[in-house]
């Protein structure tokens, strides 16, 4: 029997998630028992013996929340790949390839962290937004000021969000401007682990709701000795790692131009690889990069929309699921426009349809495409929340009992475009205009960690 006086509330829903990837669960009358801590501590589906006992003592208690049919509670999203800095730049410079984008738009903007009357507004506007959208776990590049990055690390707090943050470390004087870059490696070991600390020590996150991160920016902009000394930092403090990999030809053709190496194995060499590391992009991976990927388990933050503008190509999505390396999903804030990640799971179904029937209208139809590489809106939503949670190898993105309670509603809003309609959709219909359709309006109510933020 479960300790009552320990429940904080049970939530009553029909209720959506995907603890097997590609498998849907769709559970009407879902009830889970949320702990003091936060944590789910069971769950009864409608068919099981003591569902009633339990909905009936948790409303004796007043502790039962009931979701209202027609609205359907789904795990938190999580987005693996979010620019915090650059959201006053979402939406401008698209057209510009990433070496240009980053010198003309984001460098310049990113330098200006370092006055903390320009960030806060910002952190706490990004941090809201990306909350309203659903993210209960955002993974954040900061800057590569340790003041403005513990700043949004203590905004993430005090918004309630699942965060991720790190402090951006680039050295490399032939390719980071001379106005943004750190001044010697010894310095930006210091910032970098003074940082870690901060971040772990800041009051009321005694349970690490925020965790700091290890933010080498990608090879170009990390000389090698900096690299192998944030390597060391990684397995000295056992922290989250994140960087981009491999996102473009230039970039791609960087590593092997300068190391004869893939991004995957200098990344390998330096000691960054963890069961806790976050890769964004990934596009140009060979063989023994996923090899060493699944060696490391380590994991990938797909980013389908901004792809599309910078990446001159797209993922192989459909075969690096089937090999077993861990996805989940990306805004890429500002590197594409939207902050929402179910977007984020539409584009991952239309950049995989796209990929599987070609683009050359000169070839036949067996000629164009890639057969059987499409994803399907069921696997796009298991990376948007149990894929992501795997990534992060944290407790989150399934209703399972001590997973975290990080959850949202929808609720569809006749100020969006989502409309469900009970007698023709089917719950598979429903996940998938979800998918499709859903914006922040749709979106009710928020809990991250048992604490409802929205």
């Amino acid at each position: 029997m479960i300790d009552m006086t320990r429940i904080q509330f049970g939530i009553l829903a029909d209720t959506f998630h995907t603890p097997v990837k590609g498998e849907m669960a769709f559970l009407p009358d879902f009830l889970i028992l949320v702990d003091e801590c936060g944590d789910i501590a069971a769950t009864f589906t409608a068919d099981d013996a003591e569902h009633s006992v339990y909905v009936n003592a948790l409303r004796d208690a007043s502790k039962l929340n009931i979701v209202e049919k027609g609205q359907f509670l789904m795990p938190g999203l999580v987005d693996l790949h979010c620019h915090a800095p650059q959201w006053p730049q979402a939406g401008k410079g698209l057209d510009l390839p990433l070496y240009d984008w980053l010198q003309n738009y984001t460098f310049p903007l990113e330098n200006r962290y370092g006055d903390l009357a320009f960030a806060e507004p910002v952190y706490q506007d990004v941090t809201r937004t990306l909350l309203a959208n659903g993210t209960t776990s955002a993974v954040y590049f900061a800057s590569i000021h340790r003041e403005a990055s513990e700043l949004l690390a203590k905004t993430s707090l005090e918004q309630g969000q699942r965060a991720f943050v790190g402090k951006i470390n680039m050295d490399n004087a032939e390719q980071c401007p001379d106005f943004y870059r750190e001044p010697s490696v010894e310095e930006a070991l210091a910032e970098t682990e003074a940082f870690i600390q901060n971040v772990r020590g800041l009051k009321g996150n005694e349970h690490g709701l925020v965790k700091p991160v290890i933010t080498p920016r990608f090879v170009p902009s990390c000389t090698e000795t900096l690299l192998r000394e944030l390597g060391k930092l990684v397995q000295q403090h056992d922290v989250h790692m994140q960087t981009h990999c491999s996102e473009s030809d230039w970039a791609r053709d960087y590593a092997l131009q300068h190391y004869g190496k893939t991004d995957i194995e200098i990344y390998a060499e330096a000691g960054l690889l963890n069961n806790k590391t976050v890769l964004a992009h990934s596009i140009f991976l060979t063989d023994n990069d996923v090899a060493m990927l699944k060696e490391f388990d380590a994991g990938i933050g797909h980013c389908p929309l901004s792809n599309m503008f910078f990446a001159n190509a797209a993922m192989h999505t459909r075969e690096l699921l089937d090999s077993g390396v861990s996805i989940g999903l990306g805004s890429d804030i500002a590197g594409a426009p939207s902050p929402s990640i179910f977007r984020a799971s539409f584009d991952a179904v239309t950049h995989s349809r796209v990929r599987e029937d070609g683009v050359d209208t000169r070839l036949t139809a067996g000629e164009r495409g890639v057969a059987g590489s499409r994803v399907s809106f069921v696997e796009a939503f298991w990376m948007a929340t149990a894929g992501g949670g795997r990534v992060l190898n944290e407790k989150v993105g399934v209703f399972e009992k001590d997973f975290h309670f990080d959850a949202l509603v929808i609720k569809p809003s006749m100020l969006g475009n989502l409309r469900i309609w009970p007698n023709m959709d089917s719950p598979r219909d429903i996940l998938e205009k979800i998918v499709s359709l859903g914006q922040s309006c749709d979106i009710d109510k928020v809990w991250v960690q048992g604490k409802q933020v929205k």
